[in-house]
């Protein structure tokens, strides 16, 4: 009886051991690894007590994650006394450690974790926001690992950016998606 039970613990043990590809070994090759997040002292997301020169202030909010997707809320306070319009979509170049822009494609549209309402004209009164959304895919399959540190910010192309400490760990896909300016609906 004891050796019944050696053999069937053998041939269980056995069970389940050819791969997928039909018993041959897949090789699956290692990722090349671009940039490394910079440890950074991370800036309050809360609005400067004074009011910058441009009017407006620009907060990013930390990094939210979910089922290997990212995003950030980027929110865009106009803290002068008259209104301020806003249009469109946000202008960003994602930075490397050294603040250097990356090579990375942005593009327009509705992420895993944000829905891009298009672009639109916003009129925005003293102390009220908008907000638009940075979000990407932290996939890693064959090619380089990239990772970045900074995101460069503007409410629009003619408008002077501001740097964000934000962690991009974009694995291999090097692409980012963003939103629209739309009217603030989180508090």
């Amino acid at each position: 009886m004891k050796l019944a039970w050696v053999g069937l613990a053998l041939i269980l043990s056995a069970c389940g051991t050819e791969r997928a590809t039909g018993g041959e070994s897949a090789v699956v090759p290692t990722p090349k690894i671009i940039g490394t997040p910079t440890p950074v002292k991370r800036t309050p997301t809360r609005p400067p007590a004074t009011c910058p020169a441009s009017g407006r202030s620009i907060q990013v909010s930390e990094v939210e994650p979910a089922l290997g997707h990212r995003s950030v809320a980027v929110t865009l306070t106009n803290c002068r006394a008259d209104d301020m319009a806003v249009e469109g979509y946000p202008e960003i170049v994602v930075l490397d450690g050294e603040r250097r822009p990356m090579k990375i494609t942005v593009s327009r549209g509705s992420s895993y974790l944000a829905t891009d309402p298009g672009p639109g004209k916003i009129r925005l009164k003293q102390g009220k926001s908008v907000e638009a959304f940075v979000s990407w895919s932290n996939t890693t399959t064959d090619g380089e690992v990239r990772n970045a540190t900074f995101l460069s910010i503007a409410r629009g192309k003619q408008e002077g950016p501001v740097v964000w400490p934000v962690e991009l760990d974009l694995g291999t896909t090097g692409a980012v998606k963003l939103t629209a300016w739309h009217q603030r609906t989180r508090s």
